[in-house]
C-alpha cells in the first residue's frame, strides 16, 4: 500500500494510513530551540530534500518524569529541547475540511501532543475534520518572564511556539486536505488558558476562526510576579541577572531541577501555576479577560466550560492534604491576588473544602468571567461536564480532565482505569464529539440530537453533559453571586 504523502513549504512528508485515516507524525513546525535559541522566539524549520519520514512522533518538551504512566502508558517518549513538532490526522481523500488544532494541558509543566489519549483518529473520521496536535516548550523553557533581560531573550516562548504552529497550519494544512480559513483551536487546562492568551495576543490575530476552551480560564501573571519567579530561579541557580546568559549553556536538567525546587519552596506542594503566560508588551500586552472585553476576539465564536468537581483531581482522597492557608497562598500566587482569606469562611477546612475552592474560584468563576467578557463581540456557548462513574476511586466525581476521552472518542483510555465501557459512555462521547466537530464545521455546536442555546446574561444557558444531557439556566446562581461579590478578596 502506498503511504500518504503531503507537500509542505519545507518539503514532502510521508505518513501512514491506519483505520481509514492518514496520519503524519513528528512534523517540525519550527527550528530546534537549542543552544543560543534556548529562551528565544521560535524560528521557521529548515527545508529538506527528498521525502521526510513522518511515521513516528517527535521528541517532547523536558518535563517531570511520567512515573505512573498516565501520560504515556505504553512507551515513554524521548524528552528533548528539540521538541517543536506537530501531528496530523486526516480522513482519506480529505479536501478543504475544517481543522481542529489541539493544545494539550498539564499545568504548563507536562504533556505532549503525542499522548495516546489525544489520538485524533476517531475525531477526524467521525467528524470529517482534520485534527492537529502540537508540542510547545514547557515549564521554565517555555514560560519564564525573560524579556526584561533584553537581547534575544523572550517571555511566553511556549505561547509563541503555539502561534508558530498555527502559522504552520495556515501555510501548509491545505496540502493535507484542510481549509486554512476554518481553524478551530481546542484545548484543556493549560491548553485552554493558552487559548485565552492566543485570543488576546496580537501575534495570533487572523489565525483562529473558532475556539473551544475546556477547564481552563483566562489567566496570566503580572510582569512583577513573573519577574519575581525568574529572579527566584536565577538565585536557585546561583546566577545574578547580569549572568543570565549562562542560562543558555547550563544543562537542561539543571534548570528543570532548580525550577522544581523553587516551586516546592514557594507552594509547599499545593496546586499552583508558576509557569504560565505573563503580561508582556511584545507577546501578551494585556490580561486576556480585559483584551477580550475590548474586542480582541471580535467575531470569533467560543465554546467554554468546566467540570463539576475540577478540584477533586488535585485534592484526592488519601493523598497528603496541605494546610488550608498554604493552599490559599498557592492559589493567590497563581491568580496574582493579595488575599483570599475572606473566601475560606464559606468552605470547610477539609479536603472537600479545598477542592471546592479550587473548582469554584479558579475554574468556574474564571470561565464565567471570560465568557461574559466575550458576549458583546461574538457568540458564546457554555457547558458543564457532570458525568461520574459510581464507586470509581477517581471518576466517582467529575474531576479535571475527565471529559477528554469523551471528546476524542478514545474510551479505551478508561479501560486502563479499570472501567468497562457502557452504552451510556459511548452515547455521551458521541454527543460531545458531534457537538465539537459541528462547531468546527459551522461555528455552532447544534446537532440533530442536541440543541444548544447561546450563553447570555439573561438566562446563562449552560449545557450539562451527563447521562441525559440537557440545558440548565444559570446553574448554582447563589454560588455564582457569592463568587462575584467577594470584592474584599480582590477578585
Amino acid at each position: 500500500m502506498r503511504q500518504p504523502e503531503a507537500a509542505t513549504m519545507y518539503g514532502i512528508v510521508r505518513g501512514v494510513q491506519k483505520d481509514g485515516v492518514n496520519v503524519w507524525r513528528g512534523i517540525p513546525f519550527a527550528s530546534p530551540p537549542v543552544g543560543e535559541r534556548r529562551f528565544g522566539a521560535p524560528l521557521p524549520p529548515e527545508s529538506w530534500q527528498g521525502v521526510r519520514d513522518a511515521s513516528a512522533f517527535g521528541p517532547v518538551s523536558h518535563q517531570p518524569p511520567d512515573r505512573k504512566g498516565t501520560r504515556f502508558p505504553e512507551e515513554p517518549p524521548v524528552y528533548d529541547e528539540d521538541c517543536l513538532y506537530l501531528n496530523v490526522w486526516a480522513p482519506s481523500e480529505a479536501e478543504s475540511l475544517p481543522v481542529m488544532v489541539w493544545i494539550h494541558g498539564g499545568t504548563f509543566l507536562t504533556g505532549a501532543g503525542s499522548q495516546p489519549l489525544f489520538d485524533g483518529t476517531a475525531l477526524a473520521l467521525d467528524g470529517n475534520v482534520i485534527v492537529v496536535s502540537v508540542n510547545y516548550r514547557l515549564g521554565p523553557f517555555g514560560f519564564l518572564h525573560l524579556s526584561p533581560l533584553g537581547g534575544t531573550f523572550t517571555s511566553n516562548a511556549g505561547l509563541l511556539d503555539q502561534i508558530a504552529a498555527l502559522e504552520w497550519v495556515r501555510d501548509n494544512i491545505a496540502g493535507f486536505g484542510g481549509d486554512p480559513g476554518r481553524v478551530t483551536v481546542f484545548g484543556e487546562s493549560a491548553g485552554s488558558i493558552s487559548i485565552a492568551a492566543l485570543l488576546a495576543s496580537p501575534k495570533a490575530r487572523g489565525l483562529i476562526a473558532g475556539a473551544i476552551m475546556q477547564s481552563g480560564p483566562s489567566q496570566a501573571l503580572s510582569p512583577g510576579h513573573g519577574w519575581g519567579i525568574t529572579q527566584a530561579l536565577l538565585a536557585e541557580l546561583g546566577l545574578a541577572p547580569e549572568d543570565a546568559g549562562k542560562l543558555r549553556t547550563l544543562p537542561a536538567e539543571t534548570i528543570a531541577t532548580a525550577a522544581g525546587a523553587v516551586m516546592q519552596r514557594l507552594t509547599g506542594g499545593a496546586p499552583a501555576l508558576f509557569f504560565q503566560p505573563v503580561i508582556d508588551p511584545l507577546t501578551l500586552p494585556e490580561e486576556p479577560v480585559h483584551a477580550a472585553a475590548k474586542g480582541a476576539a471580535q467575531g470569533i465564536p467560543v465554546l467554554i466550560g468546566t467540570n463539576l468537581h475540577e478540584g477533586d483531581y488535585f485534592f484526592r482522597e488519601g493523598a497528603p492534604l496541605p494546610e488550608m492557608g498554604q493552599s490559599l497562598r498557592a492559589l493567590e500566587q497563581t491568580l496574582g491576588l493579595p488575599d483570599l482569606s475572606g473566601l475560606a469562611a464559606h468552605y470547610p477546612a477539609t479536603r472537600e473544602g479545598q477542592a471546592g475552592i479550587l473548582t469554584d474560584v479558579f475554574f468556574w468563576r474564571g470561565a464565567v468571567a471570560f465568557a461574559e467578557s466575550l458576549l458583546e463581540h461574538g457568540p458564546v456557548w457554555m457547558y458543564r461536564f457532570d458525568w461520574v462513574v459510581e464507586a470509581h476511586s477517581l471518576l466517582s466525581r467529575a474531576v479535571h480532565t475527565a471529559e477528554i476521552p469523551y471528546v476524542f472518542g478514545n474510551l479505551s483510555h478508561l479501560r486502563r482505569l479499570g472501567l468497562a465501557i457502557s452504552p451510556a459512555m459511548k452515547s455521551l462521547s458521541d454527543t460531545m464529539r458531534s457537538a465539537w466537530t459541528a462547531f468546527a464545521h459551522s461555528g455552532n455546536p447544534d446537532t440533530a440530537r442536541l440543541q444548544w442555546p447561546q450563553y447570555s446574561l439573561a438566562d446563562r444557558a449552560t449545557l450539562i453533559f451527563d447521562e441525559a444531557s440537557s440545558v440548565m439556566k444559570d446553574p448554582q446562581p447563589d454560588k455564582r453571586r457569592l463568587l462575584f461579590s467577594l470584592k474584599e478578596a480582590g477578585i
